[in-house]
């Protein structure tokens, strides 16, 4: 169990080891955090050459995509929140693509289809991640792409040793990758998931990342590259064309933001789910949540209530901006403080609520984070939404297509429908925070539906408990998905007895579950230390200069 600040016979909580773990990673000017050590590493390298934060982060993404290819890749959407350090500015980019432009409900209604399936080429919309690396690099850096991909490209081709938890991931998706053809030629080449320690080449890959480190971001939307991704998603039946691909730009985004308890937490807007985990933050505000227990059933019955009732909105209200036909979406009253007061009062303090409509939501992405010497704070997320996403691999290039499609609906007047050229209701949320203006942390939670939440209760743990970075990402986490509240296994039975006479269908898992995902955080310290942790519930690490 957690021991927070005078649980141990009223004396100071003791430090590392007595309780075990790993240690917060501090340092004077850079930081890294992300979810493999040679990725952190490769970040860490792109400072050390004088890079910006954002450099750090298109390398490590970059190197993701190789050392984790069931969670992210070149065929996936990235987003990304920038601190300029010289303007005390915060920067949004959404990396996201759209639906492609001959995919209507109509069509899809008329092959007998009545919900996009998970995998497959009906699920796959455009890729948006190699735009936004280049553009992050161009825009926020100092470093050429070409610099940055090569660790990626050099690993790729060379080859790596697969870590354990992917591993584990890569063997739960050996059925679907054996569906496709070119998925199980790429990514099961001896007919079987690789082993931990086993040495891994994705040469094919290792091209793909080259010709874009030599052509820059256009090699992957035009040409030879983008032909073989258009026609592996038509030949499993999607509608995705090479003019979906050369159309594609990133969007960059005034990012939006609420205040908690003096800190000043940043969002990219919708079409992602960043809104809920403000409402939350609202929600929570109003109750004394450093009065209760750090693992307590209350802690956890309020943030779970309060998530319901965000989660209720991202359903019914939620879409792309740009095309939803009805009205607005109502951004500023549903971060209205007023508003949040509304929901607040829907929360009874001792009995929980039922189920709510929910969004279907993946849970397969990479986390990272950099912060550089001069102050500047990058925050970056990277996915394909499933595990390998829709299990499709473009022939001869290693790029693994994402399945973002499936969360559109195919109710037209849904907020999330299907439109031509839309993008979906998002999942991945990079999280950044500011005290006065100046950069406070940068943050992140990937897993799905567990993101906003995970945000919420990270940022709780900073604030409303005073843990360090690395106890705040180590901490015990819950996921309320549906009508279920996952419990980790170091939460005490009595407090899970407690929420279960509350109401709450619990499930208790093992001490670090998966479900509740891999946060990475870097925190700037008054006296300019960057503090960084790294989720041991991932194979990553943090490092610092």
């Amino acid at each position: 169990m957690f021991r927070s600040e005078g649980d141990v016979m009223g004396q100071a909580r003791p430090r590392r080891p007595d309780l075990g773990g790993r240690s917060t990673v501090y340092g004077t000017r850079g930081a890294v955090a992300c979810e493999h050590p040679q990725a952190a590493l490769a970040g860490i390298r792109a400072l050390d050459a004088g890079g910006t934060a954002a450099d750090a982060c298109v390398a490590m993404a970059a190197c993701m995509t190789v050392l984790a290819p069931m969670t992210t890749g070149m065929g996936g959407d990235a987003f990304l929140l920038f601190y300029e350090a010289g303007t005390g500015r915060v920067l949004g980019a959404n990396g996201s693509g759209g639906a492609p432009r001959s995919a209507t409900i109509e069509k899809l209604i008329s092959r007998g289809i009545k919900e996009i399936p998970e995998r497959g080429g009906l699920a796959v919309t455009v890729p948006g991640a190699v735009r936004l690396w280049e553009e992050a690099a161009e825009r926020l850096g100092r470093l050429p792409l070409a610099e940055l991909l090569e660790p990626a490209r050099t690993m790729a081709d060379d080859g790596f040793p697969v870590s354990e938890v992917v591993a584990r991931y890569w063997e739960a998706g050996k059925d679907l990758l054996r569906k496709n053809e070119a998925a199980a030629r790429a990514l099961l080449p001896k007919d079987r998931a690789p082993v931990a320690g086993e040495i891994f080449h994705m040469r094919d890959f290792a091209n793909t990342l080259g010709a874009v480190a030599t052509d820059g971001a256009d090699a992957f939307y035009k040409g030879e590259i983008a032909r073989s991704i258009a026609r592996a998603a038509q030949d499993g039946g999607g509608y995705l064309s090479e003019e979906d691909l050369a159309a594609h730009e990133t969007t960059w985004v005034e990012p939006i933001f609420t205040d908690y308890r003096g800190i000043r937490v940043y969002e990219i807007p919708p079409p992602g789910q960043g809104i809920a985990a403000l409402e939350m933050l609202n929600i929570l505000e109003g109750f004394d949540m450093a009065g209760l227990g750090a693992t307590s059933a209350e802690r956890i019955h309020h943030e779970a209530e309060a998530k319901k009732l965000a989660f209720q909105d991202l359903y019914d209200e939620i879409g792309d901006p740009e095309f939803w036909r009805h009205t607005e979406i109502p951004t500023e009253r549903l971060l209205s403080k007023e508003y949040a007061q509304d929901l607040r009062a829907r929360i009874s303090p001792d009995r929980a609520s039922g189920r709510v409509a929910e969004p279907a939501l993946g849970e397969d992405t990479t986390y990272l984070c950099a912060v550089d010497a001069e102050g500047n704070g990058c925050s970056f997320i990277n996915s394909l939404y499933m595990g390998f996403g829709s299990g499709i691999v473009a022939p001869g290039t290693g790029v693994r297509l994402q399945n973002r499609g499936h969360s559109f609906s195919l109710d037209p007047d849904h907020p999330n429908s299907l439109v031509p050229e839309k993008r979906p209701m998002h999942t991945i949320i990079p999280g950044l925070v500011t005290q006065d203006g100046a950069l406070w942390a940068v943050f992140g939670n990937m897993g799905g539906p567990m993101q906003p939440q995970g945000h919420a209760q990270v940022i709780s743990n900073l604030v409303d408990h005073d843990m360090t970075p690395q106890e705040a990402v180590d901490h015990p986490r819950h996921f309320h998905s549906g009508g279920t509240l996952l419990i980790e296994g170091r939460v005490p039975e009595e407090e899970i007895q407690k929420l279960r006479d509350m109401g709450h269908e619990v499930e208790v898992g093992t001490d670090y579950v998966v479900p509740v995902g891999g946060a990475q955080l870097i925190r700037m310290q008054e006296n300019g230390v960057r503090a960084a942790g790294s989720d041991p519930r991932k194979d990553g690490c943090a490092l610092a200069q």
